[in-house]
């Protein structure tokens, strides 16, 4: 029988204190930013019956869930608009007294120390619930830009920290980096969506956002989920417009893409855990099947260990507060 080895790997296993000593991924509170949904009105509060704990708000209720994400210490919150009214263009994305502006600028006076971000993208504003304005059954690319970029001019206006476009047209980058420099924000970030995939994780947004198209589907301009190498080539031309940053959305099904854009920029990637994902884990949860604060907690882990040094999570303020019970 041969000697035993003198490596003994559980050595570094044997305690929790070990075990956090020698961890090679870790997860911050800061890294998290929780995803809102805002409406028009006083005292709304619409739960969200797919994706437990979460509800549409008005901005009065919406307040005290951001002060307490910030309590928590997460890094930011992004906000989604639902307006009172959708016409064929999405005209209400960029109203002054709209939900979002309304919202950041509530948020900018009421809340410290936390980054707001805004999400750019017409489909929780047309009547049709696209992405942008229609040529037949087409979304337009090029009319659509303009408004995109009027849209996200509106949120600039309104304070925002990041501008952050989620509709997949094509040049949309650098027409909002030209419309925030010609408006004098030439010091505000954008986060673009790079490599947003035509998902059917997003069941639970759909609701949420009451964006869910009336006919078709976006697959036409979100991207096919067979494909990385055309990711990187998304990445590699939103930087050349201008980004900041850039996003993988979803998080969980597409680590291997988070990789590939990690080790292919030197730029903060986001990774969007978006509502299927949620869902899933809480519904797990609630039957009983899974313990939901751990697998929370490691879904998180496998983002972060992927090379997201941001995500946008509907856990965000749960995760950061369990992370301040270690």
């Amino acid at each position: 029988m041969s000697e035993f080895p003198t490596t003994r790997n559980r050595r570094l296993r044997r305690t929790a204190a070990l075990r956090r000593l020698v961890a090679e991924t870790r997860l911050h509170p800061a890294s998290f930013v929780l995803p809102l949904f805002v409406v028009s009105g006083r005292g709304v509060t619409n739960p969200i019956s797919s994706m437990p704990g979460h509800s549409q708000l008005s901005v009065d209720e919406l307040i005290p869930v951001v002060k307490e994400a910030a309590s928590a210490g997460a890094g930011g919150v992004i906000l989604f608009g639902i307006p009172a009214s959708k016409d064929e263009t999405g005209s209400g994305a960029w109203d002054p007294a709209g939900p979002v502006p309304t919202a950041i600028r509530a948020i900018k006076d009421q809340v410290e120390d936390i980054t707001v971000w805004a999400d750019v993208c017409l489909c929780e504003y047309t009547s049709h619930g696209h992405c942008g304005v229609l040529d037949g059954e087409t979304v337009d690319n090029d009319k659509t830009l303009p408004l995109l970029a009027q849209a996200a001019l509106a949120y600039a206006d309104s304070g925002a920290d990041v501008i952050a476009p989620s509709d997949m047209m094509d040049g949309r980058v650098a027409a909002i980096r030209s419309a925030l420099d010609s408006g004098g924000h030439h010091e505000l970030a954008q986060c673009s969506y790079s490599a947003k995939y035509a998902s059917a994780y997003y069941g639970p947004f759909r609701e949420a956002a009451e964006s869910a198209p009336t006919f078709g589907d976006r697959r036409t301009h979100q991207m096919d989920p067979p494909n990385v190498r055309e990711a990187l080539v998304e990445v590699t031309l939103d930087l050349a417009e201008g980004a900041d940053m850039v996003m993988v959305k979803p998080a969980g099904p597409y680590l291997d893409v988070i990789s590939a854009v990690r080790a292919r920029t030197n730029v903060p990637v986001a990774a969007y855990q978006v509502s299927g994902e949620f869902s899933m884990v809480e519904a797990a949860a609630q039957n009983g099947w899974i313990d939901g604060e751990l697998v929370m907690l490691e879904s998180l882990t496998s983002i972060a260990r992927a090379g997201a040094s941001i995500t946008l999570t509907y856990f965000a303020t749960r995760a950061a507060r369990a992370l301040s019970a270690f």
